[in-house]
């Protein structure tokens, strides 16, 4: 197929559903790149200190949110499961690629990747779990949100679904990553892991308040100005 053919299918696909696939993968993007990241780092912000996949994981609710506005509850929901299923492939990849047997004198960074690994591995398990069940409250709780108010106030739907979500996500992945041994030596009592859970909590709680004017930025510019509304949010 030529250039002028490849313009012709790109053209036939309509507006919003290339949006869509871009919201998508933002979403999955961040999704997957905290989960690798995770907790091999903790970095020091001004107010606290949080593990670096952290920095990734707020995008997403943002992400969810919009589509969540724009396409409806059923195609924020099928983010999420696409989400949780494509996290367990990566898993399996990751799985296969630390197994296999290394090249010796090929190899660039092998003990590299066996240290993400291993690191990653109880950070996915406890994330999926974690983001699963916080997703799918976000994504209900917003559409609360919505039909309480009868589609007005979009901050309160915006905030209102992501900052009690966001309670559940850092309780949820905390707890069973502290169980499991997977944080490290650094956090060994209930004491650190609640300022753990605390400053993480902060972190989230602010990106949800920031995110707000990205929020209605990403509204007015998508549905506003483009006219791209599902069928099933316009209902």
């Amino acid at each position: 197929m030529g250039l002028t053919g490849v313009r012709e299918e790109h053209e036939r696909l309509p507006r919003s559903e290339i949006v869509y696939a871009f919201l998508a993968g933002i979403f999955l993007t961040s999704l997957t790149l905290g989960n690798v990241v995770g907790i091999t780092k903790f970095v020091d912000l001004i107010w606290f200190t949080i593990p670096v996949g952290l920095l990734a994981y707020p995008v997403t609710f943002l992400a969810t949110d919009l589509i969540s506005e724009l396409y409806g509850r059923r195609r924020a929901q099928l983010v999420v499961w696409v989400g949780f299923v494509m996290n367990f492939f990566m898993l399996l990849l990751m799985w296969l690629g630390h197994y296999l047997p290394d090249a010796s004198g090929v190899s660039g960074a092998a003990t590299t990747f066996d240290s993400v690994f291993e690191y990653m591995r109880p950070n996915v398990l406890a994330s999926m779990v974690a983001y699963l069940i916080a997703q799918t409250v976000d994504v209900r709780v917003f559409h609360f949100w919505r039909r309480l108010t009868k589609g007005k106030h979009l901050w309160l739907r915006n905030n209102g679904s992501t900052i009690f979500s966001q309670v559940i996500d850092t309780v949820t992945i905390l707890t069973i990553l502290y169980l499991s041994g997977g944080l490290g030596a650094e956090i060994k009592s209930v004491a650190a892991l609640v300022t753990l859970m605390f400053d993480s909590y902060k972190f989230k709680f602010l990106f949800a308040l920031l995110d707000t004017p990205l929020f209605y930025l990403g509204v007015y510019l998508l549905r506003d100005r483009f006219q791209i509304v599902a069928v099933e949010a316009a209902a």
